[in-house]
């Protein structure tokens, strides 16, 4: 079986950052829609999404908001940290062949009785540097 590696709650610290990075596909996309029931013809329909203020398909910013979870669960803190809640802000469209790049930066830690809170900021940004969405997590990180 594969050994998971986390980053626990013993060894994070104030400061430390980790990335997840995906392009955005009309695959991926319509996959996305498929799976959450959202089929917003916004993120569906080329003809609907033609005469919006975006000019065509746009995906969803919770499709943004779900790297953020990657970045979480799979890299920092990693497997086996307990997601608490997230802050969502939604600043800029995302276009099918834009590359994310979700960004987690660990901004505090409260230690509770049993285990620690551990409060990340969170961006998403696009190829050309632009923040699409930010926010804040809080999660409690593995243990050993």
């Amino acid at each position: 079986m594969e050994k998971y590696r986390s980053i626990t709650e013993d060894e994070i610290k104030v400061g430390m950052t980790s990335e997840f990075c995906k392009e955005v596909t009309k695959e991926n996309i319509e996959r996305f829609a498929e799976i959450t029931g959202d089929q917003n013809p916004l993120h569906m329909d080329d003809e609907f999404a033609s005469h919006t203020q975006f000019g065509g398909r746009i995906a969803h910013g919770m499709y943004s908001a779900s790297l953020i979870s990657a970045v979480i669960g799979m890299k920092m803190p990693g497997p086996g940290a307990v997601y608490l809640g997230q802050t969502l802000n939604f600043k800029a469209p995302v276009h099918f062949g834009d590359v994310l790049v979700a960004k987690a930066t660990v901004a505090k830690i409260v230690q509770k009785s049993k285990f620690k809170i551990v409060t990340i900021d969170t961006k998403v940004t696009n190829q050309n540097g632009t923040v699409v969405t930010d926010g804040e997590a809080t999660v409690i990180p593995a243990k050993d």
